[in-house]
């Protein structure tokens, strides 16, 4: 596995991409303390009002807080909204 890795990651510097995208990796980004977007996720796994876990593919993406829910979802991107306390990855 770490081989692939490796080899995505020197793939993805030739051609200049992004190398989380090229290994199908999710890329998290939190803006203040109130909205999480998750790119490249494989689907939810839990969802409630205080706890979503998102499918990272390597990884279970764990989002912890008061009044989450998701405000938009595609095949390709969450937008996870409320007040987040914390983040757990638990790596599969």
């Amino acid at each position: 596995m770490r081989d692939k890795r490796k080899v995505l990651e020197r793939f993805s510097r030739v051609l200049d991409l992004p190398a989380d995208i090229m290994a199908g990796l999710p890329r998290i980004s939190i803006i203040g303390l109130s909205e999480i977007l998750i790119e490249n996720h494989r689907g939810i796994l839990l969802y409630n009002d205080t706890d979503i876990h998102v499918n990272g593919g390597a990884a279970v993406i764990k989002l912890h807080g008061d009044k989450l829910s998701v405000a938009a979802a595609n095949p390709g991107e969450i937008l996870i909204t409320g007040r987040l306390i914390g983040i757990d990855f638990v790596y599969i």
